[in-house]
């Protein structure tokens, strides 16, 4: 899943595809070096940063999306948690509802994803951006993150949105400490239990640089290590900035997984 931001404040490349040519530049770079899907996001959730309203958002995303339908095919995430978003983004093409808030914040966001039938990516956050890494606690990280998704899928089941539609992600730097993220990262396969696709989106992030002394831009060939080791623990979607070094770490993985 490659990273498409077009927003003027993204922890990473912020204020970089803010044009419809810079939009199919990028995403035809990202297809060339092995994306799968494209997530577009119009409001950053970096820690500490400000919701953005409804209109700005959309101002923001369906542009960007009209511009990838109309250059090529491929599968189109829409990154939101406004139901009134992803219902104007599912018409302009988008294929995928990527929520942060694990279909908390907009009560009508799960009877959008119903409607449309489509995929939804379900993220556990503890607190919302603004907060989220104000002192985040646990007393077990991962019973708590396998808790948090039992009642969402059983309340998304509720709704009407069919459990094959489901995919989990457990929210990399999402109301985590360091140790926090390695600990998820470290225990990956205790979450396939709960029977869905699991999702990563690590890539650039701030635990990163706590570790390695990396600066933001430095961390791609860190993230794909992690990604490699992601595979091997059966993540299917890896969320991530550099494509093709992340395709590059996920085909090594994959050789070393069906080796005899």
């Amino acid at each position: 899943m490659g990273i498409l931001n077009v927003t003027p404040d993204s922890f990473s490349d912020g204020g970089m595809y803010l044009t419809r040519d810079a939009v199919s530049a990028r995403v035809e770079d990202m297809i060339a070096a092995g994306a799968d899907i494209i997530d577009v996001g119009g409001e950053s959730s970096r820690p500490f940063s400000q919701p953005v309203s409804e209109d700005e958002e959309l101002r923001r995303v369906i542009p960007a999306i009209e511009a990838v339908r109309a250059h090529c095919s491929i599968p189109i995430s829409i990154d939101t948690t406004k139901a009134a978003v992803a219902r104007e983004a599912i018409r302009a093409g988008a294929d995928i509802v990527n929520d942060i808030s694990g279909l908390r914040f907009d009560p009508l966001m799960a009877d959008v994803i119903r409607e449309a039938g489509i995929p939804v990516v379900i993220m556990h956050m503890k607190g919302a951006p603004r907060d989220m890494q104000v002192d985040p606690a646990y007393d077990d990280v991962m019973a708590e993150i396998k808790s948090f998704f039992r009642e969402r899928t059983g309340w998304a089941a509720t709704k009407g949105i069919d459990k094959d539609k489901i995919i989990l992600d457990p929210g990399i730097g999402f109301g985590k400490t360091v140790i926090h993220n390695l600990t998820i990262l470290k225990n990956l396969t205790m979450l396939h239990s709960l029977g869905y696709p699991i999702l990563v989106g690590h890539s650039r992030k701030a635990f990163i640089g706590t570790v390695s002394g990396l600066e933001v831009d430095e961390r791609d060939s860190v993230t794909a290590a992690i990604s490699a080791m992601c595979v091997m623990n059966g993540v299917s979607i890896l969320r991530v900035h550099n494509v093709k070094m992340t395709a590059q770490a996920v085909r090594m993985a994959e050789a070393i997984l069906s080796a005899p």
